[in-house]
Parts: structure tokens; C-alpha cells; sequence
């Protein structure tokens, strides 16, 4: 169900578009620079529309992702209105499930090109993760704002109404938008998302 963009940065990822697959990340050294900021949680299997998010361990990051991190910290510094640089940290951050500096780095990059869908659906995924599913829900509207048919916002937005507000009918309605725009949409388990809206029907309260 990806809607594919022309971003050069690759994104929106996979993570994204599910709210799936987390990256393990965690405390690295680079040049004897202690990232004891960069502590976070490891890759896992996402949680579908079926079922909450579940605590995992930390682990650290490599080496390398720190370097990169420390490199695009130093180019924002030095150039604050570099929006891919901006974007790309972001996207380091995600990965690495530093919430609050991944918000940090999109917030600043959307400041400067607010248009980005992609972006801000990121943004979205960060607030869910960063246990603050109603600024989930602003980011993602504002990416379907910008982009009406960005199916990965819409499914998200129905995740976050489900499970994280008890929403049953935003999520409804949520997904049902979604089957107008791709009637094929499937959930992270490869599941029809037009069942998975039936089963909703079925239990949602009066």
C-alpha cells in the first residue's frame, strides 16, 4: 500500500509506512565521545493495527551511525537552513528511536520546507512513539493536507486513533478514506485492510 515519493532521501521508509521495524540503537563512542544521549530501543516486530506496542530492551548504536549523527549535528550548526541535512538527522534519529531529537530535526526541517508529506508523516510516527498520539494526529492530518492521497499518513492516523485514543470510529472512518484511495491496501501482516475495516464495524461501540 506505499505510495512511492521522489525524495532523494529514500523516504518514506518502510518503518514508516507500518509503524513497524524499529532500529537497534543505543550509547556509541566515537573519538572518545560518550552519545549517552543516543539511548533507545531495538529494532522489533511492529505492531499491526491488531495489537499495542510492546516494550523491548536497548542496545548500542554502531560506530558509524554516531559518526553520522555527529556529522549531520556539526552541519546544522554550521548551516541551519539545510533542509536535507535537517531531514536526514531526522531520519538518523528515527532509526535510532530517539524520539525527542528526531521530533527536534523534523519540526526544523518542516520549518523550512513544510510541504514535505513524507516528513511530516515521520514526525507523526516520532510523537506515537514519543507518547503523544494527539500531536501524532495533527502530523499526519497536515500530511494528508499536503498530499491527499498519501495512503501511509492515513493508515498511521487509523493506528494511532485505534490503540492510542480508543477511537474506534475515527479509525473507521480513518481506513475507510484509505479503500477509497487503494481498495487493495493490505495491513504489516500482508492481512486485506477492507477485512480488517469489516472486523472493526463488527465491534465498534454504538
Amino acid at each position: 500500500m506505499s505510495k512511492k515519493s521522489d525524495s532523494t532521501d529514500d523516504h518514506v521508509r518502510k518503518s514508516t509506512m507500518m509503524l513497524v521495524a524499529f532500529i537497534a540503537l543505543g550509547v556509541g563512542f566515537v573519538g572518545g565521545v560518550v552519545f549517552s544521549a543516543f539511548k533507545t530501543i531495538p529494532r522489533v516486530p511492529a505492531p499491526g493495527p491488531e495489537q499495542p506496542a510492546q516494550p523491548v530492551k536497548e542496545q548500542s548504536i554502531s560506530e558509524e551511525q554516531a559518526r553520522q549523527i555527529l556529522a549531520l549535528e556539526r552541519e546544522v550548526a554550521s548551516n541551519p537552513d539545510n533542509v536535507d541535512a535537517w531531514t536526514k538527522l531526522g531520519h538518523l534519529y528515527f532509526d535510532a528511536n530517539n524520539f525527542e531529537s528526531a521530533i527536534r530535526a523534523y519540526e526544523k526541517s518542516l520549518e523550512l520546507k513544510p510541504d514535505n508529506a513524507d516528513v511530516q508523516t515521520d514526525l507523526g510516527v516520532m510523537y506515537r512513539r514519543n507518547g503523544q498520539p494527539e500531536q501524532a494526529i495533527k502530523a499526519f492530518n497536515k500530511a494528508i493536507e499536503i498530499d491527499p492521497e498519501h495512503e501511509i499518513s492515513r493508515f498511521n492516523k487509523g493506528v494511532v486513533l485505534l490503540h492510542d485514543l480508543n477511537d474506534h470510529r475515527g479509525a473507521i472512518e480513518a481506513w475507510a478514506e484509505l479503500l477509497k484511495i487503494n481498495p487493495a491496501a493490505t495491513t504489516p501482516s500482508g492481512q486485506p485492510l477492507g477485512d480488517l475495516l469489516k472486523k472493526l464495524k463488527q465491534t465498534a461501540r454504538p
